[in-house]
């Protein structure tokens, strides 16, 4: 038996978590370049007023990022907040950077959901807790 890609993983883990009611979007971080093509040619393409361009949220942000909805208690009025999640997905021998892990502890100390993801099942031990610092 193959061990899961990181890609087969988190596809996985986006349907399993959107029925725990979770709302969780890919997040790719990376950098490029953006500008107007003058040609292509292989395996590439010349470009003019090109621009570097970043995408994400920030070095180290998680795969996955979003929401789980929350009905918080009585004494603050029953009313529904939205408890940020961040996901990393990882392969069985993934291994997190140190600002990936940075990033997942100050979800957490901030009252967030967020965990390191290595199967669509860890997210039967993520759904229910909510920390409020």
């Amino acid at each position: 038996m193959t061990a899961a890609s990181e890609s087969a993983i988190l596809k996985a883990t986006l349907l399993r978590a959107s029925r725990f009611g979770m709302r969780l979007f890919r997040n790719q971080v990376g950098a490029g370049v953006a500008g107007v093509i003058l040609r292509e040619v292989e395996p590439g393409v010349f470009l003019v007023r090109g621009r570097r361009v970043t995408m994400g949220l920030c070095t180290g942000s998680s795969d996955l990022i979003g929401w789980k909805p929350v009905t918080i208690t009585s004494d603050m009025v029953g009313s529904r907040v939205a408890s940020f999640v961040a996901l990393e997905t990882k392969s069985a021998s993934g291994r997190a950077t140190p600002e990936q892990i940075n990033f997942i502890d100050r979800v957490l100390e901030a009252g967030g959901i967020s965990a390191i993801v290595r199967a669509p099942e860890d997210i039967d031990r993520i759904r229910g807790s909510i920390r409020h610092g």
